[in-house]
């Protein structure tokens, strides 16, 4: 596997092959620079300067590489992942052709440099250690941040894309058991019926699963206890089989990604250990496999939560919520300052905003504004979606304090933001993310699979509002 830490490195004059930018505006530009023979070499590649096409041209007894971009001026996060993809093995350096303007600035498009070098190779046996494309930048302080995002990105992918059997609440215990051990972060676990007690929803959704998959609440605090807290919640449902309201086999499929809420969550707490935010920091996953079984979870079931309020099950298959809802509770008994939970939670999130945009809901319009400010800035957009008084009464129950899952089809999303709002106190700062944490189609930089969505938004406006690092 490549050293993604190695495919950026500082600026120290060493040999490396030359690589020119182009967009449609400056192409004419570029090619009065060029032989009739550079000219002649680009049009047998077709190259027109489009965003993402790749061209190598020769010159003397060696050779050089054109991108196109959709702007030269204003270099995006994903604009150089296809040269960094299709390009040959080796080390390049960004230059200005001729009469081009001065070199521009690559620290946005470093990230997607990193982020293209990706693979998930762990189960082929035919995983070879392909010769990386090493970019070098005179832009050095650029460097490290960007690296962590992509180790961000990257730690959601390895998270999302391993199968259930080898990444259940175990295993994803111990992904955020070494993330504690690197940084010193206190962690503390409670597995299995000892759940019953304090977190009970979550212990009613695990507990049919083998003792191999036990559920349990994983629990990390890092950093200054002086500084604002900061509690960031993820979904750790490591397989979803719907439970009793058993899931068709196609709707099982994908459910291995059904823990990509906590892979989120892990990957933006590892990003403020990394980068030293001035947080205390409190990583909260409830981790199950929600199976079948003759003690699973029944439809018609009443929970107890840690919240103290009750809640009767119509759809063993909207489990989520209900570990969230225990997690989120915790999270704010330690009076934070902000509250930030990813989940996989709806499909009706998918279905109205599709695969690429994480659902956001905020109580808060200074920090929806924030995020959504943030995704555009960063390309990670995300979009917001209404947490609607109007819809609460659909969670009434007639026998208990709620239900888990309302009787109708209609906004499936806010319902389920709508279900979680009763766990959090009512003056906490809380941000939900219901993401698809899965790409279902490649795109330069971004191949199909597990993928972080509204990661990097989220860390750019807590970076903001922490004060940086």
């Amino acid at each position: 596997m490549t050293d993604r830490n190695a495919v950026i490195q500082p600026d120290r004059g060493q040999r490396a092959n030359a690589l020119y930018l182009v967009d449609k505006a400056g192409l004419d530009g570029l090619l009065g620079g060029l032989g009739e023979g550079q000219r002649a070499a680009l049009a047998a590649q077709k190259f027109e300067a489009g965003a993402g096409e790749v061209a190598i041209v020769p010159d003397g007894n060696g050779w050089f590489a054109i991108g196109g971009v959709e702007s030269r001026a204003s270099l995006r996060t994903w604009c150089l992942a296809r040269l960094a993809e299709t390009l040959p093995g080796g080390t390049y350096r960004v230059l200005a052709h001729g009469g081009q303007p001065p070199v521009p600035r690559l620290a946005a498009a470093l990230i997607g440099w990193v982020a293209a070098h990706y693979r998930f190779d762990r189960y082929r046996s035919d995983a070879a250690n392909a010769e990386p494309r090493v970019l070098v930048t005179a832009e050095a302080g650029a460097i490290e941040p960007a690296l962590a995002e992509a180790a961000g990105i990257a730690l959601v992918r390895d998270l999302v894309n391993t199968p259930a059997e080898d990444m259940g609440p175990a295993q994803l215990e111990a992904e955020v058991r070494a993330v504690a051990r690197k940084f010193g972060a206190e962690l503390h676990v409670v597995t299995g019926d000892t759940l019953e007690r304090d977190y009970p929803m979550v212990h009613a959704v695990g507990r049919a699963a083998s003792r191999h998959h036990a559920p349990r609440l994983i629990e990390c605090e890092w950093g200054d206890p002086r500084h604002p807290r900061l509690a960031i919640v993820g979904k750790g449902v490591c397989f979803d089989s719907g439970g009793l309201d058993l899931k068709p086999s196609a709707g099982m499929a994908l459910m291995k990604k059904d823990m990509g809420g906590a892979a989120h969550a892990l990957a933006l707490a590892l990003l403020v250990m990394e980068r030293a935010l001035p947080v205390r920091l409190h990583l909260l996953i409830p981790a199950v496999e929600n199976a079948v079984a003759g003690n699973a979870m029944r439809p018609g079931d009443v929970l107890r939560s840690r919240a103290g309020l009750s809640v009767e099950i119509t759809n063993t298959d909207a489990e989520g919520r209900l570990v969230l809802g225990d997690a989120l509770r915790r999270a704010c008994e330690m009076a934070p300052d902000l509250v930030i939970d990813f989940a996989t939670l709806t499909g009706a999130a998918r279905v109205a905003l599709g695969p690429d945009l994480p659902a956001l809901f905020a109580r808060s319009d200074d920090i929806a504004n924030a995020l959504l400010a943030a995704g555009v800035a960063c390309d990670d957009p995300v979009w917001r979606l209404p947490l609607h008084d109007g819809y609460r009464d659909w969670l009434k129950s007639d026998i208990a304090d709620m239900v888990n899952s309302h009787a109708n089809g209609f906004a499936g999303a806010s319902m389920g933001a709508l279900f979680l709002d009763r766990f959090v106190d009512e003056k906490v700062d809380w941000v939900h993310f219901d993401t698809f944490a899965w790409r279902p189609v490649a795109r330069p930089g971004r191949p199909k699979g597990g993928e972080a969505l509204g990661l990097r938004a989220t860390w750019a406006m807590i970076r903001a509002r922490y004060g940086g690092v």
